[in-house]
């Protein structure tokens, strides 16, 4: 296929996922007409030169923000806060790699079309028909593809809060996604600020607006709530220089009860008896504790509602969102400068936001740090159903709700035997449950076709998974799903991927509470599950000695040898694999 509507691979997104799936497709297939669609203007998604505003960090740190094949240039020591740094590196980073990676004379951005928003998609006639339509929406384009990669990403659609009277609000009303691109720190007519949202986008928010020399509101919701999120320092302990280095080695990942983990003997000591337990569980005390000492919620002034942002539930659950801390001075600035309300909003007038509680606060803008839903939109409910995407309950037909239903029933037995500390979570609030989880066979690959004659492997989901570091997650899901998409994996029967997802999204559930009602929920799970896809593959060249392998922190370069690894296992185009050639000898 060579003509301008017609290829072999669309890879929806041009963000970290897209980008690196794309390169890592084309390193064994160079010659593939490939092409990358994103609605945006520029590389890097979440990580994009709009979307960016100078007080925007990574939550990530130097050597592990970056694809192994490339090492990012360090940023200067002011653009450094314990190894995170300001996000703008990563932004030129992503926009560096597009321009650097080339098969056949051609540049990974020169692949993208911009501004092309997908509308729909489906699969006719064994190939995907990708209906588009361009930034302006006066014209629609239809690309016919062999192949497709979804990788739209968690955060590229807001999640936009209902607001009466947003209408006579007479001022900007913005989501965190449009923050960076927006002149609303810099307008002489906004002179008071209302934030809603309790996470780390909204502390974000917050935190720029005061420097901006705005008075600030913050407002978290009182009800339908998981409350504020958990604001971690990103201090270090011992060898460690951050406290993401110590969540990167795979001895702290034992210490939370995952499904992903190998299952040893020191696992199944902290998490099957009654030491262990216990052992468990002060280390997550302790790490609870610090952390709100840090903050010093008990010992701050109250005046202005500080104690308002003390989370509800304990570190451990990740029952709401939250994130590490980029800004020494940023517990001081909003004890300081910041007024934190309580409440609902009960309706907006012109400059005003009114609250249930009666409270009324001036505002001439207003900023959501209110979250995302999975950019899905081009899927009907009826692909979602079939392809294990999220889609209405109340849709799912009642044979398959109950097949469903069936397994995880099952699962969940295996899960408490596991992990009996999850048999009684904290009390919280949990959030109606409107949606079926992901259901993908490891968080790619759907469950349809696998028992399928022909093994019809044309559709491959990449980043459609929280997890800390999606740089490393992503290259290790690009590595299987093109072998995947390649047909050269060796997969379970349907019953097994399905017992396997039912086992994974009821012990996520369990685990994560409302946030692991989603089935794709992995925040300290990063190096168990990249480590199971590589495994599923059958490359090690990323394991160190046992030593290392267990306490030093994985980095980026840890997997630089896996290009080489897997081109000998399953080859690339013009190059044969190992096995190959020992038949042929």
């Amino acid at each position: 296929m060579d003509d301008r509507n017609n290829y072999d691979v669309v890879v929806i997104g041009a963000g970290i996922s897209g980008i690196y799936a794309a390169k890592f497709y084309l390193d064994i297939h160079p010659q593939t007409q490939l092409v990358i669609l994103d609605k945006d203007n520029c590389v890097g998604g979440t990580w994009n030169s709009r979307r960016s505003y100078d007080s925007f960090w990574t939550q990530w740190t130097v050597g592990t923000a970056e694809f192994s094949d490339v090492p990012m240039v360090r940023p200067p020591e002011e653009d450094l806060y314990y190894e995170f740094f300001k996000a703008k590196h990563t932004t030129k980073y992503l926009e560096d790699y597009v321009d650097q990676q080339r098969h056949a004379g051609r540049t990974l951005r020169d692949r993208i079309r911009f501004g092309v928003e997908v509308q729909s998609v489906r699969k006719h006639g064994g190939e995907w028909l990708v209906l588009t339509k361009n930034g302006t929406g006066d014209s629609t384009q239809t690309l016919h593809a062999r192949k497709l990669i979804v990788a739209s990403g968690l955060t590229s659609v807001p999640k936009i809060p209902v607001l009466p009277g947003k209408d006579n609000f007479d001022g900007p009303i913005i989501h965190q996604e449009a923050f960076g691109s927006s002149d609303v720190l810099s307008s002489s007519h906004v002179h008071d600020i209302a934030v809603l949202g309790g996470g780390k986008s909204s502390a974000d928010i917050v935190y720029s607006a005061v420097k901006a020399g705005k008075t600030v509101s913050w407002i978290i919701k009182e009800t339908e709530t998981t409350g504020p999120g958990f604001f971690f320092s990103p201090k270090g302990k011992g060898p460690y220089k951050n406290a993401f280095e110590v969540g990167m080695t795979r001895l702290a990942a034992t210490f939370t009860p995952s499904i992903v983990n190998d299952q040893t003997w020191w696992t199944w000591f902290l998490h099957s008896t009654t030491y262990g337990i216990r052992l468990m569980n002060s280390f997550w005390a302790m790490v609870d504790k610090a952390t709100r000492v840090d903050a010093n919620f008990s010992g701050r002034d109250h005046a202005k509602g500080f104690d308002k942002l003390e989370p509800h539930t304990p570190i451990f659950w990740q029952n709401g969102t939250g994130g590490l801390l980029n800004h020494a001075d940023f517990f001081d600035t909003i004890e300081q400068n910041v007024r934190i309300y309580c409440a609902d909003i009960q309706s907006l007038d012109k400059g005003l936001v009114r609250l249930k509680n009666g409270e009324e606060i001036p505002a001439q803008a207003l900023l959501c740090g209110t979250g995302w839903v999975p950019s899905l939109q081009f899927f009907t409910p009826e692909q979602c159903t079939e392809l294990g995407l999220p889609h209405p309950r109340k849709d799912e037909p009642s044979d398959e709700a109950a097949h469903w239903a069936q397994l995880e029933a099952a699962a969940d037995k295996k899960v408490l035997a596991f992990f009996p500390s999850l048999a009684n979570p904290t009390p919280h609030y949990h959030k109606p449950v409107t949606k079926t989880p992901y259901r993908l066979y490891k968080h790619i690959a759907p469950l349809h076709d696998a028992d399928s004659p022909d093994g019809d492997h044309s559709i491959a989901f990449v980043g459609h998974v929280c997890v800390g570091n999606y740089f490393r997650g992503v290259e290790c899901q690009a590595m299987w799903a093109t072998a995947y998409l390649d047909g050269s994996l060796v997969l379970p029967s349907s019953k097994e991927q399905e017992e396997e997802v039912a086992l994974f999204t009821t012990w996520c559930r369990r685990r994560y509470l409302n946030n692991g009602e989603q089935g794709n929920w992995l925040t300290f799970e990063l190096v168990g599950y990249t480590d199971q896809l590589l495994e599923h593959l059958g490359l090690q060249s990323h394991r160190k000695g046992w030593f290392r392998n267990w306490f030093e922190p994985c980095m980026a370069k840890d997997l630089v040898g896996l290009k080489e690894e897997y081109v000998k296992k399953y080859g690339c185009d013009g190059v044969e694999t190992v096995e190959t050639k020992a038949a042929g000898a």
